[in-house]
């Protein structure tokens, strides 16, 4: 495994706690706002759990499979968010480096996905 790729354990980790600490501080009030963040938050949790088990993998191809599994985790988290940015449940200022930091992952992931299969 690449040291980049070691360094992804605790940044993906770090990725769930902003995105727990995201989903606590949403309006409880307004079900679309609960809605959209439970998404999230399930998405956004398991990019990092999927992503532990792919390092865990017994072959190229289950590694393969749990690298396309944080790719798919980490999109529809970037999705969530943006939701949750159009919709202004939080301010921009806020959302917008969970924005960044889903953005990156989901480009480092596909990157990784890429190499594996030998694309790149």
């Amino acid at each position: 495994m690449q040291n980049e790729e070691r360094n992804l354990i605790p940044r993906t980790k770090m990725f769930a706690q902003r995105i727990i600490r995201l989903y606590v501080a949403l309006p409880k009030n307004n079900a679309v706002a609960q809605v959209l963040g439970k998404q999230m938050l399930r998405a956004g949790t398991s990019v990092g759990a999927n992503y532990r088990e792919g390092n865990r993998a017994r072959s190229k191809a289950e590694f393969i499979a749990k690298i396309g599994d944080c790719l798919k985790e980490a999109d529809e988290t970037l999705y969530w968010l943006e939701l949750l940015l159009d919709e202004n449940f939080l301010p921009a200022k806020r959302l917008q480096p969970l924005v960044a930091e889903a953005d990156e992952l989901v480009a480092i992931f596909t990157t990784i996905s890429k190499r594996s299969r030998g694309d790149l």
